[in-house]
């Protein structure tokens, strides 16, 4: 079984407008309200992949059951930390000449209630997959990450990381299967700017000697990179087409990965998979379809 966890999701409120005046009335073109968050993005497109899988983590209020109510709509399994007071947060996202984020607060989370998602986290089996995506609210212990995988380690669970600077770093001891930092975020990780392949190759492997078993970098037009654990690199090149939404892309290439490996066995397969799955989203309004992903699968196999 594959289970998602994201600690602080989202109502992403999407707005497309011709152009953006601050301190001014502005209207919209295009609107959309879809419920977000790193790991339940990682749902969804596991799910249009064609692979079950259980979202996990805290939700509050009218926002948090429409995030649910959207997931039970793709035909995902949740089983959220319902929390007593406040609602889960609300994302704004405007896209004009540029694109602008106000993002929300999230709800106070309180030791019970993370408890309460350490009791679920115990059931897990060897053989199944976890992945743990995206940032950490305030009213959460920063070391939240290696908690979960320190109580999880040694039970034969693959885990996927997907987050970014000293939060990725400080899980490397616990040997995760899979890390995904994007060409930057791997560059700011060790304080410099990587301008190569060859060096962004040179820094991947320092992570995995830190305790990384495998490596997948993304460097969005450029394509992407994954070192495996027995010391071979696999590269390709983006897939043409035009981008038209870069939100959940990385998290479509984390869950297309996934879903390669469970099919196959074969890292190499799930790198292309992970490829082709990020470029669809990325080249859809909406996160990737089967049908979309495989297309793309074809042209860069």
């Amino acid at each position: 079984m594959i289970y998602t966890v994201t600690f602080n999701p989202a109502l992403d409120y999407i707005v497309r407008l011709d152009s953006f005046a601050a301190g001014e009335i502005n209207r919209v073109k295009y609107e959309q309200v879809l419920g977000g968050g790193k790991g339940i993005n990682v749902s969804i497109v596991l799910q249009n992949l064609g692979h079950e899988s259980t979202a996990l983590g805290f939700l509050a209020g009218f926002t948090g059951r429409e995030i649910v109510r959207q997931l039970a709509g793709f035909g995902c399994k949740s089983d959220f930390v319902e929390l007593p007071e406040g609602f889960s947060r609300i994302n704004v996202k405007v896209k004009a000449e540029s694109e602008t984020e106000i993002n929300g607060q999230g709800p106070n989370i309180t030791p019970e209630a993370q408890a309460e998602l350490f009791a679920k986290l115990d059931r897990l089996q060897a053989g199944d997959t976890l992945v743990l995506a995206g940032s950490i609210p305030n009213t959460l212990p920063d070391d939240i990450y290696q908690r979960i995988m320190g109580r999880l380690e040694g039970r034969g669970i693959n885990i996927v990381v997907d987050a970014t600077k000293q939060l990725l770093m400080k899980v490397l001891p616990y040997k995760p299967f899979l890390i995904k930092p994007n060409n930057h975020e791997l560059g700011e990780m060790f304080g410099v700017i990587l301008k190569t392949k060859e060096e962004i190759i040179d820094h991947a492997k320092k992570l995995q000697e830190m305790g990384a078993r495998n490596v997948l970098i993304s460097m969005a037009g450029d394509g992407a990179m994954l070192l495996t654990e027995d010391g071979t690199v696999y590269q390709s090149q983006a897939p043409k087409g035009t981008l038209v939404n870069s939100v959940g892309a990385g998290d479509s290439m984390v869950a297309g990965f996934i879903c390669g490996y469970k099919e196959t066995g074969s890292l190499e397969e799930a790198f292309y998979m992970g490829v082709a799955t990020g470029s669809a989203s990325a080249f859809s309004e909406n996160l990737a379809t089967r049908a979309e992903a495989d297309a793309l699968l074809a042209t860069i196999r």
